[in-house]
């Protein structure tokens, strides 16, 4: 019976003191809530969406370039000379971090799963594990190409002061103070006259 059934599973479900189906139920939904698992997915949830398969790709790319460049040379790097691991992996670096941040901003617009949300764990975790082994590992560093704009501008401010100061100083007139003396009257004479007079 239908209408028996609901009933049925619930009863069924719920027969233990635990409800560990339940509790189970809610933990494995949860997580795939707080972990945007479906952001991994196409839209229908067939299966892995083109850019995390193309994301997953490169990430595979750029962890076997790392190992390829550190084959049989472990033994003779100083823990902070992995230069032919920056140089020969530069490209497929770049190339992985710049299609993490398209895909950033695409899952902000909603993206190939429809949920605009953050990427699913899978990718931030890889990300993460390749930007870890790129910058604190490796110590390999992309050098900004904002710098010098960066380092013109900030001298530039601090140096108005000084031209502000300096420029002041010298186009200001420097005027000597002239003293001015009053007229003295010349007697306490007449002095007393002029009160007689007034009073």
């Amino acid at each position: 019976n239908s209408s028996e059934s609901h009933n049925c599973a619930k009863s069924i479900l719920t027969s233990d003191r635990l409800q560990i189906v339940v509790t189970l139920s809610e933990f494995f939904n949860e997580t795939w809530e707080a972990a945007n698992c479906a952001n991994c997915l196409k839209n229908n949830s067939e299966g892995l969406s083109n850019s995390t398969v193309e994301f997953l790709d490169l990430f595979n790319k750029s962890l076997t370039c790392f190992e390829h460049n550190l084959q049989g040379q472990t033994v003779y790097l100083s823990p902070n000379n992995y230069t032919e691991v920056c140089k020969n992996c530069n490209e497929t670096y770049k190339m992985l971090n710049d299609l993490y941040n398209n895909l950033q901003r695409m899952n902000r617009q909603g993206g190939e799963s429809g949920h605009s949300a953050h990427l699913c764990i899978d990718v931030e975790d890889a990300m993460n594990i390749t930007r870890k082994l790129w910058s604190r590992t490796f110590n390999c560093s992309v050098p900004c190409s904002d710098t010098v704009p960066v380092i013109a501008v900030s001298s530039f401010i601090l140096f108005l002061p000084i031209v502000f100061y300096l420029s002041s100083f010298l186009h200001s007139k420097q005027k000597k103070r002239i003293l001015i003396l009053p007229k003295r009257i010349q007697s306490n004479a007449s002095l007393v006259n002029i009160q007689e007079k007034y009073s």
